[in-house]
């Protein structure tokens, strides 16, 4: 009588030249999961088993769980997106409370209850379950589900309304300045307040066009927010004119030697999380955040009066965006009603 099958699991090489490796053994396949990490071995196998018993041919949302559509979120669109580790801290969320529950299963309360059970704020809940809609979607689109599912997302968050000062941005910049290990936070800080830039962008910023990220002509003044052959998303990064203070700045580091706007002994900077949080300390400033950076500049834009379609372009928001979230402290807000209040009869 043949033996019971043990079903697919892992074990460690002890010899030859794959010693160390974990391998996972499914009967009399033999798969390797290329690590000597067992937490890594671990998530190749759950990926394994998922793909293995997962239904061939497109599925009805009750025959394919959540766990099947991130998965095939996360492999196929992920590795296509500028940011996929963002995608990636999602579905690490989603998984242990909805991963094995069928598609069909997410319902209006299914998502209410995520939301209690996270216990986070609106705005990461809502960006968590958008993820999950999305990979609904696109599971649907490229024919592994036979109809597409409606996620009930969280009501969508007021638009966070925190700038710095003038006296606040230069306590932020004197702070990194004097620490001689932040040094590069003060560019950072620099390129951010004069330019609106998103944070991952500032970051690959270089001196030459390439194709990780953007780049800085110094000889004509302009600052190209995308790496060479990168599309335009949603997420708008134009090209702009540089201010004429933070050029000559760039022309310095540039004259330098300096291979990246933001970096390290010569090397790209990668986070600044610890620098960001030493400067902060030190300069008293309380709940402020890196991407308070980017409101920053477009509130000062809109409290000297600038035009708001030049505003627009110039910070890579839509017209209806700058409108919502800053408009209210351009100096022309609402002005033709107040004249018209104060006017006599």
């Amino acid at each position: 009588m043949p033996r019971k099958s043990a079903g697919a699991r892992l074990y460690q090489r002890t010899k030859g030249r794959g010693a160390g490796y974990w391998v996972i053994r499914d009967g009399g396949r033999f798969v390797s999961t290329g690590t000597r990490d067992r937490r890594e071995a671990e998530s190749k196998l759950a990926a394994y088993i998922a793909q293995r018993d997962r239904p061939a041919g497109p599925s009805t949302p009750d025959r394919l769980t959540v766990a099947d559509v991130l998965d095939i979120y996360g492999r196929e669109h992920a590795p296509t997106v500028r940011a996929p580790e963002t995608i990636g801290y999602s579905i690490k969320a989603l998984l242990p409370l909805l991963g094995a529950l069928p598609v069909g299963c997410i319902s209006g309360e299914v998502c209410r209850r995520y939301a209690k059970s996270r216990d986070r704020s609106p705005g990461t809940t809502r960006r968590e379950m958008g993820v999950l809609q999305a990979a609904i979607n696109y599971a649907h689109a490229e024919g592994y589900l036979t109809a597409p599912v409606k996620v009930k997302l969280p009501t969508v968050p007021a638009a966070r309304d925190r700038w710095l000062t003038r006296d606040e941005a230069a306590q932020l910049l004197r702070a990194a300045y004097r620490n001689p290990k932040a040094k590069h936070l003060a560019r950072f800080i620099l390129v951010a307040l004069y330019t609106g830039t998103r944070s991952d962008a500032i970051l690959r910023l270089g001196f030459m066009p390439n194709t990780v990220g953007g780049w800085v002509d110094t000889d004509r003044g302009v600052l190209y927010r995308r790496a060479a052959g990168e599309a335009e998303t949603k997420k708008r990064t134009p090209a702009v004119p540089i201010p004429r203070p933070l050029l000559a700045h760039l022309q310095r580091w540039e004259r330098q030697g300096a291979r990246f706007v933001i970096e390290v002994e010569g090397k790209r900077v990668g986070s600044l999380k610890t620098a960001w949080h030493t400067a902060l300390a030190a300069s008293g400033i309380d709940h402020c955040t890196k991407h308070d950076l980017r409101h920053t500049p477009v509130t000062w834009a809109m409290q000297r009066g600038a035009d708001k379609w030049a505003a627009a372009g110039y910070f890579g928001l839509s017209l209806d965006m700058l409108e919502s979230v800053y408009g209210h402290h351009h100096p022309d807000h609402l002005r033709s009603a107040v004249e018209a209040m104060e006017r006599k009869a």
